[in-house]
């Protein structure tokens, strides 16, 4: 049986709690299924503390602009949510530049704890059920966090800006955006490795369905590098492909399907790669156009295309929804500068 959060909604409670109307009339009640919800993480502008957490469901198209907002009595979320992960029943989201991360409970995203002593964060991987790993801009270090405590109880040296992670086989493979290595550290002994040379821009990483690393970087346009989306082998730790982007390309996150078969990324546009291929397309499934495309994720329940449209970089993003073929189904607005996904 599916499980509904039902949202009653009246003009003065909107007024006075809610900082941006849903698209519904303040009057009206409606459903959220709780089974098939996304939160869109509203990054917000850096500096306003404007940062949100939106909430769609896309059986019925359904939207409230500031769920997490409305959640917290009118709390606001800080500034420049830059990522949020789900688990241990928890949500893990990490505010860049309040320097710290905000727990909220999964169900309701009602806040329980803030974890603080960050300096960037930019994004939390789950090692064990009671650790993980923070990622920063600024830190030359990765955070270890305990689960248990809410507490930093440690710092693994990793010089530069590091970014997304994965975790395959005890090890963990981070991204960097200034070093030219993805650095692999022993998550038994939080101690790096290894270091795989990738290039400069290191930023989107995931594991295939045949336990394959891929990485996505951006290049760096003053020495002439070229972004690249490289797999790797993880037990190896060595390089199997490497494809070039051209100079002028932007590529950037990555994101997989449910199969784990199929890459997407941004390049002025949507791609598909099937990571069957040995070449990169020359064509986008979906054109960017005059939009300026931000935020992108696939959904694991029906394989729809999520992107974010940040318009100016100061009005609401337009989100779209798009069919695993390009087609669009939907669009609605969300908060500022949308820049990812978390589906239910």
């Amino acid at each position: 049986m599916k499980t509904y959060i039902t949202l009653l909604f009246a003009g003065i409670l909107l007024s006075s709690c809610v900082k941006d109307k849903p698209q519904k009339p303040a009057n009206s009640a409606f459903e959220i299924n709780a089974e098939r919800r996304v939160l869109i993480i509203n990054e917000g502008n850096y500096g306003w503390g404007n940062a949100g957490i939106s909430l769609f469901d896309p059986s019925s198209n359904n939207v409230i602009e500031d769920y997490y907002q409305q959640q917290n009595n009118n709390a606001v979320l800080g500034d420049v949510c830059q990522s949020v992960t789900k688990y241990n029943n928890m949500y893990y989201i990490v505010m860049n530049n309040s320097h710290q991360i905000i727990t909220a409970n999964s169900y309701d995203l009602t806040k329980t704890a803030t974890i603080t002593g960050f300096n960037a964060p930019r994004y939390f991987l789950p090692v064990t059920y009671s650790k993980a790993y923070v990622s920063d801009i600024y830190a030359n270090s990765i955070q270890v966090l305990d689960l248990n405590s809410n507490t930093i109880t440690k710092s693994i040296p990793c010089n530069g800006w590091t970014e997304e992670m994965t975790l395959i086989y005890n090890k963990a493979f981070v991204t960097n955006m200034k070093s030219t290595y993805c650095y692999v550290i022993n998550t038994i002994t939080d101690a790096i490795i290894d270091s795989i040379a990738v290039g400069k821009g290191g930023s989107g990483i995931l594991v295939d369905k045949n336990s394959k690393v891929w990485i996505l970087t951006g290049g760096d346009s003053n020495t002439g590098e070229t972004g690249k989306l490289i797999r790797i082998d993880p037990v190896t730790q060595q390089a199997e492909l490497t494809l070039n982007f051209n100079i002028t390309d932007n590529p950037n996150k990555l994101c997989i399907n449910k199969t784990r078969d199929t890459l997407y990324y941004l390049n002025k546009g949507i791609y598909q790669f099937p990571i069957i291929q040995n070449q990169l397309p020359s064509s986008p499934l979906v054109n960017q156009g005059s939009k300026i495309y931000y935020g992108l994720g696939i959904n694991p329940k029906d394989y729809t295309i999520y992107t974010s449209d940040a318009i100016d970089y100061i009005q609401k993003s337009k989100i779209e929804v798009y069919t695993v073929h390009g087609v669009l189904k939907t669009a609605f607005t969300a908060g500022i500068i949308s820049n990812g996904f978390v589906f239910e």
